[in-house]
């Protein structure tokens, strides 16, 4: 009898997440933080010391989707900080290779999504308008990544991201940090606005 292929990871929090079938008990927030604070963005090619991770550009998302919503309820300013969240497990890809994989990568990546969502008490799929005001602030992001460490001019950031509004990025750039800051930086941020999404419902 063939062996049966595995589809669960154990995490470092000693939950088995089933990757393929996950439930929102074995999503942990440490788990999230401390993979995705490894995780490089852009395949690793950028410049300095450190690699630009998931959790810092998840960070700077945030604090994007603030500007450009700044009247948007606190639970979405959740669910743009994990709005990359299911690349703790499944990594994450450049544009180039996600269309290459086909559908498959991105059914695993919203199954991920909603129970990453519900364990947080978040709505399993966020609304259309709100995904978009995501994707915008994730454009912009990768925008100033592309410009400050990936070797993008600004007329080939421009051509494949848009040109973002000079308000929306004023004041902000990409910052390098080791792993471990990386990681206590999202973790605390992400307590933080689950502290204030508790407060808002009371």
């Amino acid at each position: 009898m063939p062996k049966e292929a595995r589809a669960w990871q154990r995490m470092l929090s000693g939950r088995r997440l089933d990757l393929l079938d996950p439930t929102p008990v074995d999503i942990e927030i440490e788990d999230i933080a401390h993979g995705l604070a490894f995780v490089a963005r852009w395949n690793g090619q950028t410049k300095g010391d450190f690699a630009y991770s998931v959790a810092e550009h998840s960070l700077l998302v945030e604090a994007l989707f603030a500007r450009i919503v700044p009247e948007a309820p606190v639970k979405w300013r959740l669910a743009a900080l994990l709005h990359d969240a299911p690349e703790y497990v499944i990594g994450d890809m450049i544009s180039p290779v996600k269309a290459a994989v086909g559908p498959n990568y991105g059914l695993l990546d919203e199954r991920l999504a909603a129970a990453v969502h519900i364990r947080f008490g978040l709505p399993a799929i966020v609304p259309v308008r709100v995904k978009k005001q995501i994707k915008k602030a994730d454009r912009i992001s990768a925008w100033l990544e592309a410009t400050q460490i990936a070797g993008f001019t600004t007329a080939e950031a421009d051509r494949f991201f848009g040109k973002p509004k000079p308000e929306l990025i004023d004041g902000l750039g990409i910052t390098l940090r080791p792993p471990v800051e990386v990681r206590a930086a999202y973790t605390a941020r992400h307590n933080d606005l689950l502290a204030q999404l508790g407060n808002s419902e009371k």
